[in-house]
């Protein structure tokens, strides 16, 4: 039997309808397919303009560096080492690197109109840290930078702070590890991750006048820790690409790291907005002399303030936690240097309150030479943020004599610097700190040289705060606690990506109480 007309009509036309979508994919992707090799034919035939064949970027695109480097920041010191006025070009990153002293001088003094963060920079870590004072320039910069520097000079908040670190000192920090001390021995302690809470319960304390334990938050404290690490390591990661356009398609599409990275600023979009409905409940600024007070007085916009916010948190949490992690790490394969720190505390402190956290009172540990220098000498070799760049406003030409072209990333290696004979002599792998010890007192090297603190009109405002307030650590550490690492080692160490330093996989460590006998 024949079908009629109509049911053949009403057939093909169902066949048609069913087959559309798959018809369409197939066109959608060999459209895609086509174009992607037009892409490819056309970069092979006029080479992109990142494009470099030379054996420093063929390294990098490669990763052949791995093969003998643990880090990229071990390579980078290498070639550093060996390039005639201590300048590499990575021309695949459009990125001129120095461990030149006068070049950092240029950069930071000289020439600072010339290399402010950039358009470029801030568009890496915009999503992370916004307008927040390490991301921005011009007026935005220096408004934070007054209102924060006026704040934390004042002798109130220096004794707020005082008084805060001496309290997070007897109350969790030394109780922790009293604990972490008692049985047989075999317990181990991450001492990165209890740094890095340590000096966030600071943070918060000094910065935002409140206690983590009094936030409400839908998860516990330790997953928004993960979520700021993890917006801190895939933010770095931008910075690697030969080509941001490959992030920011990422971005655009919502795969792959950036999917990860907008899920983790959610968290930490999260946990700023607590920390400023805390503050207003409290009172806002008319309550408070804390620094996010100050800033609420002066600013209505809730995304600014979460900037502010999440800054302040970087600064005192990461940084701080890095420093102190390294000098325990160092103490652990230098035991001398921890006896001398005892002995000079033992004659500063003298024989009154025994206390590990009456020692680290500001007024000692301003007498502790000895103690301060070893913490600068771990930051030369360990500075908490092993780089920092710059971009070229306009066409210049470095004391070196490398042209930098208008537009072109330059960027002063710390942690290069730490280790080039050149800037500390022949000695300049070893821990030694009385390298910075003249008779006894302790002589500070040009911020130029030991760019740890930035320097020039840049330098950190929180500088002395952070250095009070790890000295009045490892014063009160030292005196009562053996540190050991356990599988890690200062000599060899292995580096996750990030903002700041951060010791890949923690730094597991053994703690032994010391019984100290009466004199």
């Amino acid at each position: 039997m024949v079908a009629d007309a109509p049911t053949l009509h009403a057939a093909a036309h169902a066949l048609a309808s069913s087959l559309q979508p798959q018809v369409a994919a197939i066109f959608f992707v060999s459209a895609a397919c086509t174009v992607a090799l037009a892409v490819l034919l056309a970069s092979l035939r006029l080479r992109p303009p990142w494009w470099c064949a030379c054996a420093v970027c063929e390294a990098y695109v490669t990763a052949s560096w791995a093969g003998e480097f643990d880090n990229l920041c071990d390579w980078y010191a290498h070639l550093l080492r060996r390039a005639p006025g201590r300048t590499v070009h990575v021309h695949v990153l459009g990125n001129v690197l120095t461990a030149d002293p006068a070049t950092v001088d240029h950069m930071l003094r000289r020439r600072f109109d010339n290399y402010p963060k950039g358009a470029p920079f801030s568009a890496i870590l915009a999503d992370f840290l916004g307008r927040g004072i390490f991301n921005v320039d011009g007026d935005a910069w220096l408004f934070q930078r007054k209102l924060a520097a006026a704040e934390i000079a004042s002798p109130a908040l220096r004794t707020f702070a005082a008084g805060v670190v001496a309290s997070e000192l007897r109350c969790r920090l030394i109780p922790l590890l009293h604990s972490a001390s008692s049985g047989d021995g075999e317990k181990l302690l991450d001492i990165q991750d209890v740094f890095r809470r340590f000096a966030f319960d600071c943070i918060c304390r000094i910065s935002f006048g409140l206690d983590p334990g009094c936030l409400e938050l839908s998860l516990p404290m330790s997953a928004f820790a993960d979520a700021f690490d993890t917006a801190s390591m895939l933010s770095a990661r931008r910075a690697t690409a030969p080509m941001h356009v490959f992030w920011k398609l990422k971005r655009l599409l919502n795969v792959g790291e950036e999917r990860e990275l907008r899920d983790a600023i959610r968290l930490v979009d999260t946990l700023a907005a607590e920390v400023i409905r805390q503050r207003r409940k409290l009172g806002g600024a008319a309550s408070g002399d804390d620094l996010l007070s100050r800033f609420m007085g002066s600013i209505n916009d809730d995304k600014y303030l979460r900037d502010i916010v999440v800054s302040f948190m970087l600064a005192g949490r990461d940084t701080v936690a890095s420093a102190l992690t390294a000098f325990f790490l160092l103490l652990s394969d230098h035991p001398e240097v921890a006896d001398a720190i005892r002995d000079e505390v033992s004659r500063v402190a003298g024989d009154g309150d025994d206390r590990p956290e009456a020692a680290a009172s500001s007024d000692k540990l301003k007498r502790m030479h000895y103690a301060h220098a070893a913490l600068y000498e771990c930051m030369r070799l360990f500075p908490p943020v092993q780089f920092d760049s710059k971009f070229a406003a306009g066409d210049d030409t470095l004391p070196d004599g490398t042209f930098v072209a208008k537009g072109t990333r330059v960027t002063y290696h710390a942690y290069a610097m730490g280790r080039m004979e050149s800037v500390w002599g022949p000695d300049c792998a070893e821990f030694r700190p009385e390298r910075w010890l003249c008779d006894g007192r302790f002589v500070p090297e040009s911020p130029y040289r030991y760019p740890v603190f930035q320097a020039g009109v840049r330098v950190c405002v929180g500088k002395d705060l952070a250095l009070m307030e790890m000295k009045a650590v490892i014063v009160a550490v030292v005196q009562s606690f053996d540190i050991e690492a356990v599988g890690r080692s200062s000599r060899r160490p292995k580096f996750a990506p990030g903002l700041t330093a951060t010791f890949a996989g923690g730094v597991p460590v053994r703690v032994r109480r010391r019984h100290r006998t009466p004199r």
